[in-house]
C-alpha cells in the first residue's frame, strides 16, 4: 500500500508537522539511512588519536544506522585518509584492531593495500585478465576537519565548508585547539522514541517552560529565546538572565553586547554542537530503528572552572526530562486518531526548518498548496 506524500509548506504558518505515521514507519526509516544519513557528514570519534604515520585505527562510520566499516589511517606522507575497511577480493574486514603498520593485509586472502588504501599485491592471481583496476584499491571516503574534529561522508550532499560555515562564524575566536575530550562525562542515552522526535524536540523553543522549568528556564531568558536558519542548520540563541554565566565575547563578534549564555547549533541531520562559557557538549543521534534512539553526549572542555555555572550546568538533568517527553510523544504519534500538527512560527522555527531539509532529501514533492 502506497503511503501519501510528505508536504512541508515552506511558509510555516500554513504548513503542517510531519504526519504522525512518519514517526514510526519501516520503509521511511530506510529511506532516511540511505537517502539522509548516507549523503550527511557524521563525527569521527578518536579521530584525534590517529596522529603519528602508520597509525590506524578501524571505525563504524554511525554504528546501528549507516553500520559502515571504515579505517583512519595516518599515511607516510602524514595525510590522514578515511578508507572502506573492506577487502574488495571476498569483503573480509581488513583492519581488526588499531595499531601501526606499514601496509594493510587482509588476513582472509592476504591481499595487502597500501596505506593511501591503494593495492599493492595478491597472492595467487597469475592469468586474471584485467587485473587490477582502480575498483580493487580500497575506497576513500570524503574526509574534512575542522578544529579537532574529523567528519566523513559516503556522499556528501554539500560541502563541509558551507555546513559547518556558521558555526565557524560565531565560535572561530575561540581556542578550540585547547579543547579537550573529557571521557569521563561521555555517556550514551537510549531512547524508545523515533531519531526524528529527539531532533523536533531539541529544535523547538516551545517546551522550554514547560518541560524545563526547574532547569533552563531559570537559566535563560526565555523572552529573548530564538532562532536562527542557514541552509544546512539552525542556531538557538540561549541568553542569560541577570547574574548567569555568560561568554565574554570578543570585539566586532556578531553578537557583542548581548549576554550569550549558549549556542545551540544543529547541523542537518543528526549532529548537535551546545557551546557554553565552559566549552563545548556534542549530540550525536542515532537511529537504531524506526522507534529507537542512541544519543552519544561528548564533551569538550575550554575552563573547567565555569563547567557548574549557568545553562550548561546540569546537562543530564535537561536529557532526562527531554527523554520523557519525547517518549511519551512517540506512544501518542502512533494513535488512530492522530494525524499531524502545526507549528508555532514564533517557537517552532527549527522544527519546521529540520522538516522542510527532511522531506528535501527524501525527495518529497514540494509543500505549499
Amino acid at each position: 500500500m502506497s503511503r501519501p506524500p510528505i508536504r512541508i509548506d515552506p511558509d510555516i504558518r500554513r504548513s503542517p508537522t510531519l504526519p504522525g505515521w512518519a514517526y514510526h514507519d519501516p520503509a521511511l526509516h530506510e529511506q532516511v539511512i540511505e537517502r539522509v544519513l548516507a549523503r550527511s557528514w557524521q563525527l569521527l570519534e578518536g579521530a584525534e588519536r590517529v596522529r603519528a604515520p602508520g597509525h590506524v585505527l578501524p571505525l563504524t562510520l554511525l554504528e546501528g544506522s549507516l553500520d559502515e566499516p571504515v579505517v583512519l589511517v595516518r599515511g607516510e606522507d602524514s595525510q590522514l585518509r578515511c578508507l572502506s575497511n573492506v577487502c574488495t577480493h571476498r569483503a573480509a574486514l581488513v583492519v581488526e584492531g588499531e595499531g601501526h603498520h606499514r601496509s594493510l593485509r587482509c588476513r582472509y586472502h592476504g591481499r595487502r593495500f597500501g596505506l593511501d588504501g591503494c593495492l599493492l599485491s595478491m597472492p595467487e592471481f597469475e592469468g586474471v585478465e584485467g587485473f587490477p583496476t582502480k575498483d580493487d584499491d580500497l575506497p576513500r571516503l570524503a574526509l574534512e576537519s575542522w578544529g579537532p574534529f574529523s567528519f566523513a561522508s559516503l556522499d556528501p550532499a554539500m560541502p563541509l565548508a558551507e555546513w559547518i560555515g556558521p558555526v565557524r562564524e560565531r565560535t572561530d575566536w575561540m581556542p578550540l585547539e585547547r579543547f579537550r575530550p573529557d571521557p569521563a562525562s561521555a555517556q550514551d542515552y537510549l531512547i524508545e522514541a523515533n531519531w526524528a522526535l529527539y531532533v523536533d524536540n531539541y529544535l523547538e523553543e516551545f517546551h522550554i517552560p514547560y518541560v524545563h522549568g526547574a532547569s533552563l528556564a531559570g537559566t535563560l531568558d526565555y523572552d529573548s529565546y530564538r532562532t536562527e536558519r542557514f541552509r544546512w542548520g539552525n542556531l538557538q540563541f540561549g541568553l542569560g538572565k541577570a547574574g548567569e554565566g555568560t561568554f565574554r565575547l570578543p570585539a566586532g563578534h556578531p553578537d557583542e553586547g548581548q549576554p550569550v549564555a549558549a549556542w545551540y547549533f544543529w547541523l542537518f541531520p543528526n549532529l548537535m554542537l551546545n557551546f557554553y562559557p565552559w566549552g563545548l557538549s556534542v549530540n550525536v543521534v542515532q537511529p537504531l530503528g524506526p522507534t529507537r534512539t542512541r544519543v552519544s553526549f561528548r564533551s569538550w572542555v575550554w575552563r573547567e572552572e565555569l563547567r557548574g555555572e549557568g545553562a550548561g550546568a546540569d546537562l543530564h538533568r535537561v536529557e532526562m526530562e527531554d527523554e520523557e517527553v519525547v517518549e511519551s510523544v512517540q506512544r501518542g504519534v502512533r494513535s488512530r486518531l492522530y494525524r499531524s500538527g502545526r507549528f508555532s512560527p514564533r517557537r517552532e522555527v527549527g522544527t519546521h526548518h529540520f522538516h522542510e531539509l527532511l522531506a528535501e532529501a527524501l525527495g518529497e514533492p514540494a509543500g505549499g498548496r
